[in-house]
């Protein structure tokens, strides 16, 4: 039996997100249905990161075990072939059998873009937030900061939580001038459900204008979620990179 690893891209726009859903369309359903079809048996397999409706990736990842004779690296392939125009696999390879993809260290990176034109790009709908108001991105950036580092991150999560923690770490937070767009990128060890999207409405409060970006420090450390801003549209959040610490070595 050998278990494979698929790199998945998707545009999350006509989908339930990744979660596999009895009465939903998601990302997960339509790689079970692909791989069961592929395989002639029923296959499940083990997503990276559960992305929420909407949310689109370069780089989710995946893993099913198998004991069919199809080489690692040709399931991409194949699966193309079945597979709906909006998602593609990047890459098949194998990995331990022990290997799990949520039972892992490891660095994600989302993207979220902003479209900040006097009015709304019709080509950038699906993959960018679009807002009129004018926003500071140094100052966002300025914000960003305090977020750098171990905390915990209770005001920057949805109350529907499900962790049984909501410590986390973010290694880095950027915010990029674009063109007239700006680009929040942010990497760390993992994230709480609807939290990135949670810290870029309130970096965005930041850049409006509402307070100052020493506020941020404040939110975080009363973890309180009522504190922090509006949690974003998903159409703007892209998983970009996620790196699995245990297959580098």
């Amino acid at each position: 039996m050998k278990r494979i690893m698929l790199t998945v891209a998707y545009d999350g726009t006509n989908y339930h997100g990744w979660q596999y859903q009895n009465n939903g369309k998601t990302i997960e359903g339509e790689l079970n249905k692909a791989l069961s079809s592929l395989l002639q048996k029923n296959i499940e397999v083990i997503g990276a990161s559960r992305t929420d409706a909407g949310v689109h990736a370069m780089c989710n990842a995946a893993v099913f075990d198998t004991d069919a004779g199809i080489p690692a690296e040709k399931y991409s392939y194949a699966l193309n072939q079945m597979l709906p125009d909006d998602i593609r696999i990047r890459k098949s390879i194998e990995v331990p059998a022990n290997f799990h993809p949520r039972k892992t260290d490891t660095v994600k990176t989302y993207e979220y873009r902003i479209d900040c034109e006097e009015f709304a790009d019709p080509l950038k709908t699906r993959y960018a937030y679009f807002t009129y108001v004018p926003l500071d991105a140094s100052k966002m950036q300025e914000a960003a900061f305090h977020l750098i580092g171990t905390h915990d991150f209770k005001s920057f999560c949805s109350v529907n939580t499900t962790a049984t923690t909501t410590v986390r770490t973010i290694h880095d937070i950027q915010v990029i001038r674009d063109g007239v767009d700006i680009i929040i990128r942010v990497t760390g060890n993992g994230f709480l459900y609807n939290m990135v999207r949670i810290i870029v409405g309130t970096l965005m409060d930041v850049g409006r204008g509402k307070y100052a970006p020493e506020k941020v420090k404040e939110i975080l450390e009363v973890v309180d979620r009522t504190a922090a801003g509006p949690t974003v549209p998903a159409c703007g959040l892209m998983l970009k990179e996620l790196r699995f610490i245990e297959l580098e070595h």
